[in-house]
Parts: structure tokens; sequence; C-alpha cells
């Protein structure tokens, strides 16, 4: 399959992680070399804004930032990294608000806080008319509950890394949110092939999440979006369309989602 002549978007990807640092610019050859045109880059917490934001300098109009606060590192000091989150969203224009979400997978220690870190940025990007990208783990009823009532004043989104059931992907796809595909896909007993069969293109998005959740065949090493190809070839034979049908309306629909001035003039 000839990818050079596709446009493809990696809507998640942490390629500003410490795993890239000896390699990034070969990194960004190969994506591009198999059509990927942009990497949209999740924030995580204030140890990793600079090299994000480095990152996004390196490569403009290539490689482009979002802020927030990963449920994962909402911990004791959650006031100060809403704080450092709200300082840069005041500094500059982002083009979303994540990745943010619920995660209680590792520890719910602060599952109170969580939900009050989630609401506070779901309530920023309402205000900024931004779309927001979401973590959820072991918490996929808890996050759609949460976002619904932000979903009906006009919130937009993506449900990042989705490998949820038929029900929560309707459910989702009911409050106008995407599901963005990864990895995962290409995994034999995920069960993600059969529950996309019946969700439409015009709902779904592309991902790596790099340097995590690496597609077959190479599963267990460092993930790039250059394996966005592998994830589109798995998603095309599922779905029964051409690789380049699905690259065409993934993109479609990243662009829509992403869509603003200021970005859209890169």
């Amino acid at each position: 399959m000839d990818f050079c002549n596709m446009t493809i978007i990696d809507t998640h990807a942490h390629l500003y992680s410490e795993e890239f640092q000896e390699d990034i610019d070969l990194v960004i050859e190969r994506a591009q070399k198999v059509g990927v045109s942009k990497i949209y880059l999740p924030a995580i917490d204030s140890t990793e804004t600079e090299a994000m934001l480095n990152l996004e300098q390196k490569f403009p109009g290539t490689c482009i930032a979002m802020m927030g606060l990963h449920p994962c590192y909402v911990k004791e000091n959650v006031s100060d990294e809403l704080a450092h989150v709200r300082t840069w969203l005041d500094k500059r224009d982002f083009v979303a608000i994540g990745e943010i979400g619920l995660d209680f997978y590792w520890d719910k220690t602060f599952t109170d806080q969580q939900y009050e870190a989630f609401d506070t940025q779901m309530q920023w990007a309402l205000d900024l008319n931004r779309p927001i990208v979401i973590h959820t783990r072991n918490a996929m009823q808890e996050t759609i509950n949460r976002v619904k009532p932000f979903a009906q004043k006009g919130l937009k989104g993506i449900f990042h890394c989705f490998s949820g059931s038929a029900e929560s992907a309707k459910q989702i796809i009911d409050l106008g949110f995407l599901l963005g595909i990864g990895g995962v896909i290409t995994y034999k007993n995920a069960g993600l092939p059969e529950v996309l069969e019946n969700v439409g293109l015009e709902h779904l998005v592309l991902e790596t999440d790099a340097p995590y959740l690496t597609p077959v065949p190479f599963r267990g090493k460092r993930n790039e979006s250059s394996y966005l190809t592998y994830i589109i070839n798995k998603l095309a034979e599922t779905k029964g369309v051409s690789a380049e049908e699905i690259a065409r309306v993934t993109t479609m629909n990243a662009e829509k989602i992403f869509q603003h001035p200021i970005f859209a003039a890169r």
C-alpha cells in the first residue's frame, strides 16, 4: 500500500517524551514519508510542558500542542497543576484542552480531585470554544455521565484510545463526540473490530498514543506516528473499504474537530 499520496493525521501522540529524545527528527521524517501531515500533542502535567512546546516550535505546523492536566497526574498539588494549565491558556491559544478525564485503574485516592479537575477543564474548554481530548480508563460510564451536561451545552471532543463496548460507542456518538482509534484495533482479543463494524467512519479519528499501544506487528516496541498505516489497514479491513477512504474521512474528521483559524492558516 502506497501511503505517500494520502494525508493522515495523528490526533494523539506524546512525541515529546524521553523515548524520542535521540531520534525525533527521524521519527518525524518517517511519519511524513507515509503521509502524516499533522501530529497533535496532548499535555500531561507541568513537568512536560516545556518539552511539548519545544517540539511544537521545532516542527511548526506539523506538531501541534494541546493544554490540560492528565487524570493520572491529579495528586495533592492539583490546584497548582490546574493553575499551570490556566496560566498557559491565558498566555496563548491552544487547539484543544487535553488530555483530561478520569482514570480509576491505578489508584482511586484522588477520585474526587479527578472529578473536580475534569469538570474545571471542561468548563474552560466551553468558555474558550475548544474541543477536549478525553483519557478514560476503568471509568467509561463515569466519564460519559460527566461529559453529558457539558456536551448538552455544545462541548465537542474525542474519546482518545477508544476500546469500549458497542453501547459505550453509541453513547459517545450520541453526545456528538468522536472515537480515537489506535493500535488496540490490531490486537487479537481486543474485540474492537467487532464494535466498529456498525460505527460510521464519520465518527472516527486516528491516533497512535506514541510511544504507547504499539500496533501489531510491532507490539511491545516503541510506537510512533508512522505506524498509523497499520491502524489504517486494519480499520479498512474491518469496514470493508479502501485505505484511501479511511485516510480521507478520518483526516476530514480530525480537521473539523480541531478547526480554528490560527491553526488552519499554518
